[in-house]
């Protein structure tokens, strides 16, 4: 072998041994690069957002028949992917089924993919040093364990084992209100102990990354719950009014940047038993998540777009819960309003608890059996809607019920799946009247109107109790009898339907039997106040022909004048009806006290079968034997069920 070989053949050797030793050592250099990035960033709630965002999407748009698969494994892949696709979409209209697929996948592609393990899931959350928890982190791990115990009952036990719906004072307010502060959160966690597995943590991370990347942010797990309802961006200070402050006083913006005093998209408030209670360890974060929750949340079966020209909608979402959503330059910021109806406690016997509730269930249960056209009265939040719902229930079963109204509420089929029963609701193409009208058309017994709050529908209601079905439910927000029946009257006048006021109030009272108020006080507790008889007045004939017998022509014009008297006190104040209420709510009691008037306690009779004929005159002979049917004296007409029942017992 030449010299020459021999050089060139150690070359070759040593380029060789050259390359080997650059590869190793850029190995081992990316290696430490990979295991600062993972130990520093890696495991953030952030990047694993992105890493779940990012193989979905790939999982959701790859095309299957690019990877040469099986027919079979084809067809399953297909599947997995349509099934994936459909969650996706439906997760985000409130399906608890939809959100438990997606978020069972995410923990799959962070355990199997992503590499979460015991050591590094703590750089997510730190759920070993407490200290570095945040109250929305405690509430989050709360939220988790009461669930695994309690299922969608878990916030209302929360509530309850630590007395949390209770009036407090908070640190810089004058009046107490009701809120759960971060400091009771911080003791509760304190108090519970808890011991979690790495399953529960990482359970825990899961939501966490599935509220903001597919759910509705903080109140995800909150809106799920078996609670009346909840809000979002319906306090604090707006940005609009930031910007504004910014150029006059600089030490209020910073306060605000340092959340001492909230914005917008701090406000998140739940409806608990009917109070109304600010979650003040809770936010969005900022205006931006604020605005992507309002934006989704109303988005189930297309109702359209929100948009500024059209700053609100009114929809449902697929677990039936009411969802209002405004936006600017409608409302001053982003918010949204759940409404949620908790069908399985919507019984008369649920409903109506405190003492003589046996005697108000049986009258309600009568009022309805009897068909009588009756209003159910009160305030927002006052359990109007979850009343009727529970009156429904003694609707004879061969009665087709027919509802209307302005956003499916009711879903009285969920209740009663075997009986006839078809709601209707408003649309931006049909109105309420045109629900209405088509009604008429299908063979309906009975007409439920969720809440009538248009002119149109009053009127149109007053119409349809005459002649379309044979009685009718309906919502209204009147607060007294008077009221109803004067809000109605004017319904009939706006509409055109009469122009004479005497005319209008005469069908009303005609129409109308009974009206069932209910009250919400300040504490939050929810009640039948009084359920109230309207009783039309019938006109007497008062004139007399006294003048024939006077003799002279100054007498003749002193009777003719008694006469044209009467005439002009009939027509300017002419009492079409009168009222009494049937039952009242007197010092926490359910009090039966006026008899129903002969010609209802006739009515009812007829429309009942014979078992509830016979069971009706007993309740009556039981309450009002004896008692006469008089028209109540007007004196006591306006008096509350609260004073009316200390003068009772003053006279007694």
């Amino acid at each position: 072998m030449s010299i020459a070989n021999i050089i060139l053949t150690a070359i070759v050797i040593g380029i060789a041994i050259f390359a080997v030793y650059y590869f190793i050592k850029k190995r081992k250099t990316e290696s430490v690069e990979k295991t600062v990035s993972v130990d520093d960033k890696t495991y953030t709630i952030e990047k694993m957002e992105q890493f779940i965002k990012k193989r979905l999407d790939e999982i959701t748009k790859v095309n299957l028949y690019d990877i040469g698969l099986s027919e079979e494994e084809l067809k399953r892949r297909k599947n997995k992917k349509y099934e994936l696709k459909k969650a996706l979409k439906g997760c985000t209209y409130g399906d608890v089924n939809d959100k438990k697929y997606v978020k069972e996948l995410i923990y799959d592609l962070l355990a199997q993919e992503y590499g979460v393990d015991e050591t590094n899931i703590s750089k997510a959350i730190a759920f070993d040093v407490p200290s570095l928890l945040t109250a929305q982190d405690k509430f989050d791990i709360l939220i988790y364990v009461f669930k695994k115990e309690f299922g969608y009952e878990a916030l209302t036990e929360l509530i309850k084992k630590y007395n949390l719906a209770v009036l407090k004072y908070v640190e810089g307010e004058t009046k107490p209100s009701y809120v759960i502060t971060e400091q009771e959160i911080d003791d509760i966690y304190e108090q519970e102990k808890m011991v979690l597995s790495f399953s529960d943590k990482l359970s825990i991370v899961v939501q966490r990354i599935y509220q903001h990347y597919k759910g509705y942010s903080s109140i995800d797990e909150v809106r799920d719950m078996n609670i009346d309802g909840v809000s979002g961006g319906v306090s604090g200070l707006p940005e609009s009014f930031l910007s504004q402050v910014a150029q006059t006083d600089g030490d209020y913006l910073n306060q605000v940047a340092e959340h001492k005093v909230p914005r917008a998209c701090d406000s998140i408030w739940i409806f608990f038993q009917g109070k109304s209670i600010r979650l003040a360890f809770l936010s969005f974060g900022t205006e931006a998540e604020l605005k992507r929750v309002c934006q989704n949340i109303y988005k189930y079966n297309n109702p359209g777009q929100l948009s500024d020209t059209n700053g609100y909608k009114i929809n449902e979402m697929k677990d039936g819960s009411r969802v209002v959503v405004v936006r600017p330059s409608f409302s001053e910021t982003w918010a949204f309003f759940v409404r949620k109806f908790d069908v399985k406690r919507a019984t008369l016997e649920q409903l109506v608890r405190d003492p003589g509730k046996e005697d108000a269930i049986e009258l309600l249960k009568y009022l309805v059996k009897g068909a009588r056209i009756t209003a159910i009265t009160g305030e927002q939040g006052s359990g109007k809607t979850t009343l009727l719902m529970g009156m429904i229930e003694n609707i004879y079963e061969t009665m087709n019920i027919r509802v209307q109204e302005t956003a499916f509420e009711l879903h009285l089929r969920k209740i009663y799946p075997t009986r006839n029963i078809l709601s209707f609701r408003e649309t931006d193409t049909i109105s309420g009247q045109e629900g209405l009208d088509v009604q008429k058309k299908t063979d309906g017994s009975v007409n439920i109107i969720g809440e009538v709050a248009t002119d149109p529908v009053a009127s149109w209601m007053i119409q349809a109790a005459q002649v379309a079905s044979k009685f009718t439910l309906f919502t209204h927000h009147a607060k007294t009898f008077p009221n109803l029946v004067t809000a109605l009257r004017n319904s009939m006048l706006r509409t055109g339907v009469f122009t004479d006021e005497k005319t209008a109030e005469e069908q009303v009272v005609q129409v109308l039997n009974f009206d069932i108020h209910q009250v919400k006080d300040f504490r939050g507790k929810r009640y039948i106040e009084r359920i109230t008889e309207c009783i039309p007045l019938e006109s007497k004939n008062e004139y007399t022909f006294d003048h024939r017998n006077e003799k002279t022509l100054e007498g003749k014009f002193d009777k003719f004048f008694d006469n044209a008297t009467r005439f002009f006190e009939k027509s300017t104040d002419k009492q079409l009806y009168t009222y009494r209420n049937i039952l009242e709510y007197i010092d926490g009691e359910y009090v039966i006290t006026n008899p129903i008037s002969e010609e209802n306690i006739k009515e009812m009779r007829n429309n009942m079968d014979e078992t509830d004929v016979e069971a009706f005159d007993k309740f009556v002979e039981k309450h009002w034997a004896g008692k006469k049917q008089t028209i109540p004296v007007s004196a006591n007409i306006d008096e509350t069920p609260k004073r009316r029942g200390r003068r009772k017992k003053e006279e007694v």
